[in-house]
């Protein structure tokens, strides 16, 4: 029975959504007429502001690594502060999962928002929106791994007479390193996505470039641009590939 329900229930749901969106042949079609229209005239892209556009791209990956960089580095601690078997005590972990739990469940685009409102455009804003996304993304995969570490070398050092920091730097931090390595790579991966779209809101990036030229109708800027990012995304993402290969 309660497969039934919740079956209807889905079905009642998606039904609402595709009625409330509008979704129709006709709107589908005049919209694929305005997409050749797009292809149209952004092919051939126009490359005649390589500089510009590599500027910003630089920019963007400034603001990914730096934002990343960060965001790992302050999600170590607050991840040791979560996990079961390395926060000091219930009410620690509490809060720090609930610091987590923020950085994760709000959207990169508005932290961005809410930096540019206190720091301003540019840059710095994109940066400090990572670095919340980063710790909601990383912190919480990495308090995972904590609490996957075995408990032998642990309590091998534990009975040597070891503490509680030299257990943490001894035994659970070497046993999850793979492990963090792989997840920091795909923060940077995801980090160098969002930094595109943050700069769309006026985070700094080659967001803004893109932005600027879709709203002059300069369509073959604009995949010049998007050709761009593919290719940087792309590379990234290989390499990352390539290092976690190596290291796990």
């Amino acid at each position: 029975a309660l497969t039934w329900v919740l079956v209807v229930g889905f079905a009642a749901f998606f039904i609402q959504g595709l009625v409330a969106s509008e979704v129709s042949i006709d709107r589908l079609i005049r919209g694929a007429g305005n997409l050749v229209r797009f292809l149209g005239q952004a092919v051939p892209p126009d490359f005649s502001g390589s500089l510009n556009i590599a500027d910003a791209m630089l920019e963007t990956l400034n603001i990914a690594v730096v934002g990343v960089t960060f965001g790992c580095l302050l999600s170590v601690p607050l991840a040791l502060l979560a996990a079961r078997n390395t926060a000091p005590n219930a009410v620690v972990r509490t809060l720090a999962r609930f610091v987590i739990s923020v950085g994760r469940t709000i959207p990169d685009l508005i932290w961005a928002l809410i930096f540019v409102v206190t720091v301003g455009l540019g840059p710095l804003a994109g940066i400090l929106a990572i670095i919340m996304d980063t710790i909601g993304f990383a912190a919480r995969f990495y308090s995972e791994r904590f609490e996957e570490v075995p408990k032998g070398p642990s309590e091998a050092l534990t009975a040597t007479g070891a503490g509680r920091l030299s257990v943490i730097f001894g035994a659970i931090l070497p046993e999850s390193f793979a492990s963090m390595t792989a997840t920091s790579l795909f923060s940077v991966e995801k980090a160098i996505r969002s930094a595109v779209t943050l700069g769309l809101v006026g985070a700094g990036g080659i967001g803004v470039e893109l932005s600027t030229a879709m709203r002059l109708f300069r369509y073959d800027q604009a995949a010049a641009i998007i050709l761009v990012i593919l290719v940087v995304v792309i590379a990234f993402e290989q390499i990352s590939s390539a290092i976690r290969k190596k290291i796990i």
